[in-house]
């Protein structure tokens, strides 16, 4: 069951980065990262409610530290992603999102002694080698916007912090049902993004939003809530370095619909870039899941 939820979670993940790219054209990404994490928390606290159980028990001292801790590492992880994605183009941006799996295979083998096996290796390997082709300049020269590489850092950023929030939220759920930590974390993020809103002073940015980017942001945030809860869920049943391969695969989706929305072609380099990512990462989750 945790296979199927997996792969909901990448469905809802690849429309997630679409929806999120139509909503901040105009709009800060830093403010729209707070208010999409509105849509995302009470989505979450909703599916909570609805799953309670008067027979859960207390969250213990470490669920918390490892929940918070999880929460924040979402929070910058987003933060970074969401301003990649307003300076960078969706097909290079989300290519070094996802490749935060082999981040994630290395950490859940030093952390929550998942092994690695030669399968995983070769699918490492793969990974980065798609990612690479994937986000390389057709020509090999760097664009006018792409010269300082600022949406790069950024996207490897997300890549990271992306990596710990499966860790450090795979050990924070063991326990406790998987909607209740998501509503925990999501709470935690809603706290970090709003806080940089109001000390970055861009407070006033919020009422300049387009009727239309709003309606986007709101929407990106109810399609990531419904890939969190299908994330977490998978998460709670099966192994960390099958589920976030498998969630990886949303760049799939993303790729397809930013060629129907935003006319973003892939080169022949990128398109086989495209195709070792994915063969990898269904390398990755097989092999686990085969074990």
């Amino acid at each position: 069951m945790w296979v199927l939820f997996a792969f909901g979670s990448a469905l809802f993940g690849g429309i997630t980065s679409i929806l999120a790219k139509c909503g901040i054209k105009e709009t800060d990404s830093n403010v729209a990262t707070a208010i999409r994490t509105i849509a995302v928390f009470l989505f979450s606290c909703l599916m909570a409610a609805i799953t309670a159980s008067p027979e859960d028990g207390g969250i213990s001292a470490r669920c918390w530290v490892f929940l918070i801790l999880s929460g924040l590492s979402t929070g910058a992880s987003w933060l970074c992603y969401f301003r990649a994605l307003q300076i960078g183009d969706i097909n290079k941006v989300v290519p070094i999102d996802k490749s935060s799996a082999i981040i994630t295979m290395i950490l859940a083998m030093i952390f929550l002694g998942e092994s690695i096996t030669i399968a995983g290796a070769v699918s490492i390997v793969l990974i980065g080698a798609g990612t690479f082709l994937m986000i390389e300049k057709k020509d090999g020269t760097l664009s006018k916007s792409d010269t300082k590489s600022t949406w790069l850092i950024y996207a490897l950023f997300s890549a990271l912090f992306a990596s710990l929030t499966s860790i450090l939220g795979k050990i924070g759920i063991e326990g406790i049902d998987s909607n209740l930590g998501s509503a925990i974390r999501t709470g935690i993020v809603l706290i970090m993004s709003w806080a940089i809103v109001f000390i970055s002073g861009k407070k006033s940015e919020i009422k300049r939003i387009s009727g239309k980017e709003l309606i986007f942001i709101i929407l990106s945030g109810v399609a990531t809530g419904a890939s969190w809860l299908c994330y977490y869920r998978a998460l709670q049943e099966g192994p960390a370095s099958a589920v976030v391969p498998i969630d990886k695969l949303s760049i799939l989706i993303t790729v397809i619909f930013s060629r129907l929305v935003f006319n973003e072609h892939l080169s022949g380099k990128a398109a086989a870039g495209l195709a070792m990512l994915t063969g990898g990462t269904l390398l990755m989750a097989m092999g686990t899941i085969l074990e």
